[in-house]
């Protein structure tokens, strides 16, 4: 069980993956997209057992929008939107401290950047509120994907598509003023489209996921009810013959599929594909412009400065993977 900050997750599996390991490992999975696809196929081809930790997929109303979603209820698929909350924060001053006894900070920073300790770097001893890890782009790309993996990959699941991707994406982004130490991005909103046609909003707002087709919409929200027009469509009953979608504890998953073998609800190519989403909308947000998506290839196919991006995570040390 990876639950480390996000700079550690792809090290740590990698490293257990080899050894013979099954994972369950945090969402978000990784810090780049390069790292999901290379986490992803060594999964496949050392044939281990892995969940992506996020429990969404196990909320009932959650689950219960995407079943009635993929079942038709609302007629064909038009527009998603999926939130996450604004994180505002000030930047604390980065202060030298001593390294506190029981904390290794040299291990703690592994694959990141050297950086002198300071509290706020990490987390307030005793204290286990949001940390300023998640705030710091070397560590942590902030809610864009700490949030945005648990929306979006309902968003995903509910379109089917939480084994492949977008085909074009377009957004911008707010950051924190230059030099300061908490610098992730702060509030943004980006434009998917899919090739089936449907397009996802994805933006700073509030954690919900709405799907609005032909025939009336669902929205699922935490921690929100579950609401639907026509309201009817809520009590609606999935047929024997229709799609059922597995409603299960992730950490249950995990567990029976590690004594079955089988594959878990949401595996490294699912996570993979959720994660992939929320670093391709920050992507998108740094570098501006409408942006063409190879799912397939996972490359950019325009934009040279957006595809430097898919590779390195900022602050990332050389790392033996």
């Amino acid at each position: 069980m990876i639950s480390t900050p996000d700079h550690w997750h792809v090290p740590i599996a990698v490293a257990a993956v080899k050894a013979g390991k099954d994972v369950c490992c945090e969402k978000p999975l990784t810090r780049s997209i390069a790292e999901g696809r290379l986490l992803s196929d060594l999964v496949a081809k050392r044939e281990r057992v892995f969940r992506t930790d996020s429990e969404f997929r196990s909320i009932e109303i959650f689950h219960r929008a995407c079943e009635l979603v993929r079942n038709g209820r609302i007629g064909e698929i038009r527009t998603i939107y999926s939130g996450v909350p604004i994180d505002e924060f000030t930047s604390p001053p980065a202060t030298e401290m001593p390294v506190p006894e029981e904390l290794d900070y040299e291990m703690w920073q592994g694959p990141a950047q050297a950086r002198p300790y300071t509290e706020p770097r990490v987390h307030p001893r005793h204290d286990f509120s949001r940390p300023g890890w998640m705030r710091i782009r070397e560590y942590c790309d902030g809610m864009v994907t700490n949030w945005g993996a648990h929306l979006n990959d309902v968003a995903q699941w509910g379109n089917n598509t939480d084994r492949t991707g977008p085909v074009e994406v377009e957004g911008w982004g707010k950051y924190p003023p230059e030099g300061w130490m908490w610098n992730a991005l702060v509030e943004f909103e980006v434009n998917f489209r899919y090739a089936n046609g449907v397009r996802l909003i994805y933006k700073t707002e509030r954690p919900y996921v709405r799907f609005e087709g032909t025939e009336g919409w669902i929205e699922a929200g935490y921690p929100e009810p579950i609401s639907a027009e026509p309201k009817s469509v809520l009590d609606s009953e999935i047929g024997p013959n229709e799609i059922h979608l597995p409603l299960k504890n992730e950490k249950r998953d995990f567990i029976d599929c590690v004594k079955s073998r089988d594959r878990t609800l949401e595996d490294a190519e699912v996570g993979h594909r959720t994660t992939s989403l929320c670093h391709l909308a920050h992507i998108a947000a740094q570098v501006g412009g409408r942006l063409e998506w190879d799912p397939e290839a996972e490359r950019f196919k325009n934009g040279k400065a957006a595809n430097k991006l898919l590779d390195t995570p900022p602050g990332r040390a050389p790392w033996a993977l």
